[in-house]
Protein backbone atom coordinates (compact mmCIF):
# COMPACT_ATOMS: atom_id res chain seq x y z
CA UNK A 1 0.00 0.00 0.00
CA UNK A 2 1.81 3.33 -1.04
CA UNK A 3 1.59 6.09 1.57
CA UNK A 4 -0.98 8.56 1.11
CA UNK A 5 0.09 12.86 1.24
CA UNK A 6 -1.25 12.57 4.94
CA UNK A 7 0.95 10.17 5.78
CA UNK A 8 4.19 11.32 3.96
CA UNK A 9 3.55 14.70 5.69
CA UNK A 10 3.16 13.05 8.87
CA UNK A 11 6.37 11.71 8.63
CA UNK A 12 7.43 15.04 7.17
CA UNK A 13 6.11 16.13 10.54
CA UNK A 14 7.91 14.11 12.82
CA UNK A 15 11.06 14.71 11.43
CA UNK A 16 11.31 18.10 12.45
CA UNK A 17 8.20 19.04 14.68
CA UNK A 18 10.93 19.73 17.31
CA UNK A 19 11.95 23.12 15.80
CA UNK A 20 8.88 24.52 15.62
CA UNK A 21 7.82 26.82 18.58
CA UNK A 22 5.79 25.61 20.82
CA UNK A 23 4.10 22.32 22.17
CA UNK A 24 3.61 19.72 19.87
CA UNK A 25 0.32 18.66 20.77
CA UNK A 26 -0.52 22.06 19.87
CA UNK A 27 1.27 21.69 16.36
CA UNK A 28 -0.18 18.60 15.68
CA UNK A 29 -3.86 20.06 16.38
CA UNK A 30 -3.00 22.84 13.96
CA UNK A 31 -1.48 21.64 11.14
CA UNK A 32 -3.34 17.99 11.16
CA UNK A 33 -6.69 18.60 12.90
CA UNK A 34 -6.66 16.04 14.80
CA UNK A 35 -6.02 15.05 18.12
CA UNK A 36 -2.90 13.57 20.07
CA UNK A 37 -4.17 10.54 20.45
CA UNK A 38 -5.27 9.54 16.70
CA UNK A 39 -1.90 11.03 15.38
CA UNK A 40 -0.41 8.96 17.54
CA UNK A 41 -2.36 5.79 16.04
CA UNK A 42 -1.95 7.00 12.63
CA UNK A 43 1.59 6.86 13.16
CA UNK A 44 1.66 3.60 14.63
CA UNK A 45 -0.11 2.39 11.36
CA UNK A 46 2.24 4.00 8.67
CA UNK A 47 5.29 2.41 10.53
CA UNK A 48 3.29 -0.96 10.19
CA UNK A 49 3.38 -0.13 6.33
CA UNK A 50 7.09 -0.84 4.64
CA UNK A 51 6.54 2.14 2.00
CA UNK A 52 7.32 4.63 5.61
CA UNK A 53 11.02 2.79 5.17
CA UNK A 54 11.52 3.51 1.52
CA UNK A 55 10.09 6.65 1.86
CA UNK A 56 12.54 7.89 4.88
CA UNK A 57 14.74 5.01 6.32
CA UNK A 58 16.43 6.38 9.25
CA UNK A 59 13.24 8.52 10.38
CA UNK A 60 11.14 4.84 10.42
CA UNK A 61 13.85 3.41 11.92
CA UNK A 62 14.20 5.59 14.68
CA UNK A 63 10.74 5.94 15.18
CA UNK A 64 10.15 2.38 15.38
CA UNK A 65 13.23 1.80 18.18
CA UNK A 66 12.11 4.78 20.15
CA UNK A 67 8.68 2.94 20.46
CA UNK A 68 9.87 -0.25 20.98
CA UNK A 69 12.06 1.09 23.82
CA UNK A 70 8.96 2.86 25.47
CA UNK A 71 6.95 -0.35 25.22
CA UNK A 72 10.03 -1.94 27.15
CA UNK A 73 10.39 0.40 29.86
CA UNK A 74 6.74 0.39 30.50
CA UNK A 75 6.17 -3.31 30.47
CA UNK A 76 9.48 -4.82 31.59
CA UNK A 77 10.14 -5.58 34.96
CA UNK A 78 13.06 -4.03 36.57
CA UNK A 79 15.33 -5.00 39.67
CA UNK A 80 14.10 -3.13 42.64
CA UNK A 81 17.33 -1.04 43.29
CA UNK A 82 16.09 0.92 39.44
CA UNK A 83 13.32 2.21 40.76
CA UNK A 84 12.98 5.77 41.96
CA UNK A 85 11.27 7.39 44.36
CA UNK A 86 8.50 9.50 43.07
Amino acid sequence: MALTERDEAILDFERSWWAQPGPKAEAIRERFELSSTRYYELLTEILADPESFQYDPLLARRLKRDRDRRRRERFEPRPATEWRSR
